[in-house]
């Protein structure tokens, strides 16, 4: 039925094997089965092929083939197994390589010859198990984290939360103590997140000087937990931070880069020395939508926005200096979804939805977005 509604609005009425309606339908099956139809929030009863049959009957019969061809050709859609990928590949790709570099320095050898010697190995070792691991939130799959790190990266250097309390702090200190020696401590932090697709809310300045975001957060929580647990708290002085991000647009990695440089500067509290930044997959800046190639598409993000939604948006908006959504949150303009919600960053026209007041347009998601901001 719902493949009979997608040919009807989109006019194809061509019957026999060959036909348009047969091609898109074989090629729509084959995708839903693939990915779409294990997108996270669909509601009961309702997978991706109705989805789309909703979504494309909210254009009007000459906009229809420019959403439908911006969605088979520009979407980009992460699916679990491709994040799992991401999550595998971390420590192997990114934690190991740097370790080998710190550890080689340490002894004075090249990164190659750290595993050919056992003090080598002995060192690489303790270097690794003085780091800890931070999800940032539940995007940061740390239970697929832990898992996929069996036998390298031991439960009691990983924090599934930025809320940590005192028996926390002081349980992996004293594990870490037992294992390294009485003036043990955490010399390096990974803070570890799913998609970054501004930058915007990892680390920002206010206008009034605060420091706000998940890294600010962050140093807060450590701050003050240091005051309350003295010498029994787990982190060293200055340690070294690396922020880490499964996928980042383009976009914000610059951002991030330009942000934390701004941090090491002019933060005065700051509770942490060196900072890297790193992906897993950083999305190339040809992934956002562009006037000359993607006017079409654009132009529907404006005709078909409700300004409702900027309305219901406005403080979150004017934090980050916007006025509108439009093309998404900080203006990224990204066909992006992800299995388990759709970035904000993406353009509305994929995740809003809204019951327009009179004379607005009502938007109907393609892929609903879990909105914490109601």
């Amino acid at each position: 039925m719902a493949l009979n509604l997608i040919a009807e609005v989109m006019g194809w009425r061509e019957e026999g094997e060959s036909s348009i309606a047969n091609r898109e339908f074989a090629w729509l099956k084959m995708m839903s089965s693939i990915k779409y139809d294990g997108y996270a929030d669909f509601r009961a009863g309702v997978r991706f092929i109705e989805s789309l049959a909703i979504w494309l009957r909210q254009f009007d019969t000459a906009d229809r083939q420019t959403a439908y061809a911006f969605f088979k050709e520009r979407l980009v859609y992460i699916s679990p197994a491709e994040l799992q990928c991401l999550i595998e590949i971390f420590v192997p790709e990114v934690v190991t390589p740097h370790l080998r570099q710190v550890v080689a320095r340490q002894l004075g050898i090249k990164p190659y010859e750290v595993w050919s010697t056992k003090k080598g190995m002995e060192c690489f070792s303790n270097r690794l198990r003085s780091t800890l691991f931070v999800g940032m939130s539940d995007g940061s799959r740390m239970d697929v984290f832990r898992r996929a790190n069996v036998g390298k990266v031991n439960q009691e250097q990983v924090i599934t939360t930025l809320t940590v309390d005192d028996a926390k702090w002081k349980s992996l200190g004293e594990k870490l103590r037992k294992k390294l020696g009485s003036e043990a401590s955490f010399d390096s932090v990974y803070l570890i997140e799913d998609f970054t697709g501004s930058g915007t809310t990892f680390i920002r300045q206010e206008s009034d000087g605060k420091w706000d975001g998940k890294l600010a957060k962050f140093n807060e929580a450590v701050l003050l937990a240091r005051e309350r647990l003295g010498k029994k708290f787990p982190l060293a002085k200055d340690f070294d931070l690396h922020i880490h991000h499964y996928i980042s647009s383009d976009q914000a990695r610059v951002s991030l880069d330009e942000r934390i440089a701004f941090a090491e500067s002019n933060w005065d509290d700051k509770v942490f020395g060196s900072v890297t930044v790193t992906e897993g997959i950083r999305l190339p800046p040809e992934l956002k939508l562009d006037p000359d190639a993607d006017g079409s598409i654009l132009d529907l993000c404006e005709r078909y926005h409700d300004p409702g939604l900027d309305e219901r948006l406005k403080e979150h908006l004017a934090a980050a200096g916007k006025t509108t959504v439009k093309l998404g949150f900080a203006d990224c303009a990204l066909p992006l979804i992800l299995d388990h919600n759709t970035p904000n960053n993406s353009i509305p026209l994929l995740w809003a939805e809204t019951e327009a007041l009179p004379g607005n347009h009502s938007m109907q998601p393609l892929f609903r977005r879990r909105d914490r901001h109601g």
